[in-house]
Formats: structure tokens, sequence, C-alpha cells
């Protein structure tokens, strides 16, 4: 008779505590480990250009905190922790005493990945809509093949912006904009 190994899920505190080997990032999803290779050059870059257009905006209008690749603990018991390239928290989400040393407990209202060479539609598109359905208010993701940014703003209301249109931030981020092109420079 055969017997069966049987693994518990993976904990938030247990990710959290994964020591940095320098080369692999993860995500947490619904308890199982998620290995991804780190980011090339060109997707970095462009996670850190949203970052270095939004702060400033946000610093200047007191609307909140800009994060670069953080993890948000989206779901408990099993635990699932995503890590957007760039995230949004408004101002009245942020506790007085700062931004926590581990996971945020619960979504962005921003979330923003950027397109790797090896994601397909499918996997990115799911992506999205889970931010949306466990809490994100915006989502944007950005196509660097394509020069493009998806909004998703509800799963029935996602527009696509090509490099010569406008960004902005909305309802979520007020008064802020920039051409999509910006995003590549």
């Amino acid at each position: 008779m055969a017997s069966e190994v049987q693994t518990r899920p993976m904990t938030a505190d247990e990710l959290f505590a994964l020591p940095d080997d320098g080369f692999h990032r993860y995500e947490l999803v619904r308890g199982e480990l998620i290995t991804m290779p780190p980011p090339g050059a060109q997707h970095g870059g462009i996670a850190a250009r949203v970052v270095s257009l939004l702060d400033p905006h946000v610093r200047e209008h007191g609307l909140g905190k800009m994060l670069g690749e953080s993890g948000f603990r989206l779901e408990t018991g099993p635990d699932t922790v995503r890590a957007p390239d760039a995230a949004f928290i408004a101002r009245e989400r942020v506790p007085a005493d700062g931004l926590p040393e581990k996971f945020w407990a619960g979504a962005p209202d921003l979330a923003v990945e950027v397109v790797s060479p090896g994601d397909t539609y499918e996997e990115v598109h799911e992506k999205a809509l889970e931010w949306l359905a466990l809490g994100a208010r915006l989502v944007w993701v950005i196509t660097p093949r394509r020069r493009s940014v998806t909004i998703y703003r509800a799963p029935d209301d996602i527009v696509v912006l090509d490099a010569e249109a406008t960004l902005d931030g909305g309802d979520v981020v007020p008064g802020w904009s920039a051409r999509v092109a910006e995003l590549f420079a």
C-alpha cells in the first residue's frame, strides 16, 4: 500500500521569512509557493518609471503612498500574497505609524503589472481580474511590446490605451496624468 505525502499550505509569515537568494521572486497563491525569475531590465525600468512619475504627485498632494514591488496579503486560510510591480495605497488606508514591516493586509488601491516576455495574455488578464476581485480599485497592465496600457476598473470596464494616449489616475490617484509613451521613456 503506497503512502501519500501530504504537504500543508505555506503561510504568509513563512513566505516573509524565506531567505532572499538574490535571484528568485516569490508569490503565494492559496498556500502554494510560486517561484518566478527576476524581471528583465526593460521590465524593471518601466516599473521604476511608473513609481517615479506617480510618486511626486502623490507626495505633493498627500494622496497616500507609492510602493515598488511589495507583497500584499490578499487572502488567508490558505494565504495568497501577490506583489505587483508598483502599487498605490490611498492616504486614508495608511496607518498613522506608517507602513507595516511585513506584507500589506489587503489589496492596493492601484496595482500596476508590467507584462514579461514569458507571460500569456490569459495569465495577465486573470491576475488583473484577481486584483479587482480582491479589492483593488484600479489595475494597469503595461505591455512593453505593444507600448500600451490596459486599464481595468471593473471586469466589464477594460480599456486599452496606445502610446499616444493619456493615462490618468481617475478617482484613485486624482489629478495625475501622463502620456503612455512616458512610461517607456
